[in-house]
């Protein structure tokens, strides 16, 4: 007996172990529908609810119309009230209306009749009011030879059609739309028959279909069973990609007729209609401890959105670091090349062109290096020197097979300052207020990372024409972050710090006024960010660990110039090569969901690169106070390519007076800066090129130089 009791305590434990994490949902209510005699429903069959849940619609089979409800609390059927007198009266277009969904706007809805097996297609004059319903007729599409439509749903751009048809054991035909919600111009995509669904391999009846919101799961009803069963889907909203059963939750507990299913917003509810007439309930609301997970809940490291969200932040760091440095490279490596010129300002206009798998544009701007002590030289004593220098780029890194795409918009000003010391080496210190904005795929989710990083600077000679160049700086990030899944979104803040250093030695050999240097640098950085919890969705927020993202580079180059004089000035040309090895140690992310503790790790984000950086320019420095700088540049990579153009332009007719012009894409600015009696004037002005109403404006600054 004891041991009969022990084996019995087991069987218990292993079965209701089973069926919690078999299903991961919990029951919650229950409404009664009215019936026909109260101009309700005796066979309600399908569900949805507006937006932001505070209408429900009820469709069926007996009772020729469609009902609504309002909800006082949004998506909770306890508060929900039935409008007696709003309805729509279907009975002159639908025999058996099924199934209901609207299309993106409320403006429209579509009906499966199962007595036609068609599609009723209503307007509504007031969007997601169903009393002011007016037929447009209907749609019939190629199912099975002897078709028994049950269901119909959108994907979330309203491009694709899916028709569940209960014939022959059951199918989902997916169809795409020439135009979102228009029924007119329809490609049969995928007629796909559910496998390994319990009953609906061996013949069930096939009722309701829903998606999840990010496309990446779907669930068909079956009457057989009661049950719910869960797919996921390789390519989100593509039955024609890889369909994979996941399981099914039994609602025999609760029901005897499940039909039609819907979720709300964030899937951390699931609401079943039970069209059993024998029994006065028939709307179900279950909770679900994650968004949508039914039967399991959804795997970010499989979803493209999610994975490119995290990649976007690991990468946005490293080029942080590359962005950060550059400006300050730049500069050591200007002064050196000219450093015999009484002139030692540049004002830079950058042009660049990025294509990163897939080909787009990026336009870089570098307005305006200046000194305020143009008559300095770096071989004498001198007094602090300030430049700056602005940066605006676009550009597109394509998807890939596990990451969506990404369309990034960085833009940054960097502010130095520098002074040439007795023993010759030259130190300084920047600032720079940068912004990356990323887009990933194609349902909203973003990045808006905001970083300040301060770098300490030196130059020093090693003897003859050798110099060490090396900087250090930190900087601190802070990060929106928008995760969208298509009907619902969550946000998150995090917040960063970055150490970064660089180490360069350059040695300059000469024969007259050839010269050739050969060059090695090193950058490395380490990077930290907190861990967040996003907000907005309570089904699907995930809680995010801290992070740790290194970074180490190396190249080896040689750069190669002369110097020709002529009767106007000096003409500088050179041409620098330079191979470039990322050999960053990748980087992983681990996160869980808020709701129930499901744990997963993105792993081997940002893996080592190699890329061959060429580029070819001039300065020239003319002896009336002109100064014109050019630079093409390609960074080549496996699979991408970099293409940068520099253009610099500076004019001074005076100590005391400055010219100078800028361009970014249609937009022109000029700005003249001018010293009057202890007084310095400011005028800049823009205006849109190319625009039918343009942009213009005009500002005037004076201060006291005292």
């Amino acid at each position: 007996m004891k041991l009969l009791k022990f084996i019995s305590l087991l069987l218990i434990f292993f079965l209701t172990s089973f069926k919690a994490f078999g299903a991961v949902s919990s029951f919650v209510d229950d409404i009664d529908v009215p019936k026909n005699s109260d101009k309700g429903q005796n066979s309600p069959s399908g569900i949805t609810f507006n937006p932001d849940g505070t209408r429900m619609f009820i469709a069926g089979f007996s009772a020729n119309r469609v009902i609504q409800y309002t909800l006082s609390t949004p998506f909770d059927i306890s508060e929900a009230t039935f409008l007696t007198n709003s309805f729509c009266n279907i009975g002159g277009e639908a025999l058996d209306g099924t199934n209901i969904e609207f299309n993106s706007d409320g403006t429209k809805f579509f009906l499966t009749d199962m007595g036609d097996d068609d599609v009723e297609i209503y307007s509504l004059t007031t969007a997601y009011d169903i009393s002011t319903c007016v037929s447009q007729g209907n749609k019939s599409f190629t199912l099975d030879s002897s078709p028994n439509l049950r269901a119909i749903t959108f994907s979330n751009d309203g491009k694709n059609i899916y028709l569940l048809d209960r014939a022959s054991n059951g199918h989902v035909f997916q169809y795409s739309l020439s135009s979102p919600y228009d029924l007119s111009n329809e490609t049969l995509v995928k007629n796909f028959s559910p496998s390994g669904g319990g009953l609906i391999a061996n013949g069930g009846d096939v009722r309701g279909i829903k998606f999840s919101s990010d496309g990446s799961k779907m669930y068909i009803t079956t009457g057989e069973g009661d049950t719910i069963n869960e797919y996921s889907l390789s390519t989100p909203f593509n039955l024609a990609g890889t369909v994979t059963y996941v399981g099914s939750y039994n609602t025999s507990e609760e029901l005897t007729q499940v039909w039609g299913i819907t979720f709300n917003t964030d899937g951390s509810k699931m609401f079943i209609m039970d069209y059993d007439t024998d029994k006065s309930s028939d709307v179900h609301e279950y909770n679900l401890s994650c968004g949508f997970g039914v039967v399991k809940c959804i795997d970010p490291t499989a979803n493209k959105d999610d994975v490119a969200s995290a990649e976007s932040q690991s990468e946005a760091a490293k080029k942080l670091i590359q962005h950060t440095t550059y400006p300050v490279l730049n500069r050591m490596e200007w002064l050196r090349r000219n450093s015999n010129r009484l002139n030692l300002t540049n004002q830079n206009i950058k042009f660049q062109f990025n294509n990163e798998i897939l080909n787009s544009l990026t336009e870089e701007l570098i307005p305006l290096y200046f000194s305020n002590n143009n008559s300095s030289d770096l071989n004498q004593n001198s007094s602090w020197s300030f430049w700056s220098e602005g940066t605006i780029s676009i550009g597109k890194i394509g998807d890939t097979s596990n990451s969506s795409s990404k369309d990034i918009n960085t833009s940054a000003i960097t502010f130095g300052a520098d002074k040439r010391s007795e023993d010759n080496i030259m130190r300084g210190i920047a600032l720079r207020f940068g912004s990356d904005d990323v887009d990933v795929g194609d349902l909203g989710s973003a990045l808006d990372m905001s970083s300040f990083s301060l770098t300490f600077y030196e130059s020093k000679p090693k003897g003859g024409e050798r110099f060490t160049d090396h900087l250090l700086g930190l900087s601190f990030i802070n990060s929106d972050l928008l995760n969208n899944s298509g009907s619902t979104s969550t946000d998150g803040e995090r917040y960063g710090e970055q150490l970064y250093g660089s180490l360069s030695l350059r040695d300059t050999f000469s024969k007259n006024k050839l010269n050739f240097t050969p060059k090695i640098k090193i950058n490395y950085g380490i990077t930290h960010f907190g861990e967040y919890t996003e907000t907005g969705a309570a089904g699907l927020n995930l809680k995010f660990e801290d992070q740790y993202i290194g970074n180490f580079t190396s190249s080896i180059g040689a750069s190669l110039d002369n110097t020709y004089e002529l009767k106007i000035g000096s003409l500088i040309p050179y041409f620098d090569f330079e191979y470039y090895a990322d050999m960053s140690p990748s980087s992983q992310q681990k996160f869980s969901y808020e709701s129930d503790g499901s744990a997963y790790t993105f792993k081997n984000i940002n893996n080592a690169t190699h890329n061959i950086i060429g580029g070819i320019g001039f300065d020239l420095i003319s002896n009336n106070g002109l100064t014109l700088m050019t630079k093409y540049t390609r960074d080549q990579a496996k699979d991408s390519k970099n293409d940068n153009f520099v253009i610099a332009l500076d004019y001074k007719n005076s100590q005391r007076s400055l010219y100078s012009m800028t361009f970014q894409d249609s937009l022109a600015k000029l700005s003249h800066n001018k010293e009057l009696d202890n007084f310095q004037i400011n005028l800049d002005s823009h205006y849109e090129l190319f625009d039918k109403d343009p942009d213009y404006g005009l500002f005037i600054k004076l201060l006291s130089v005292n």
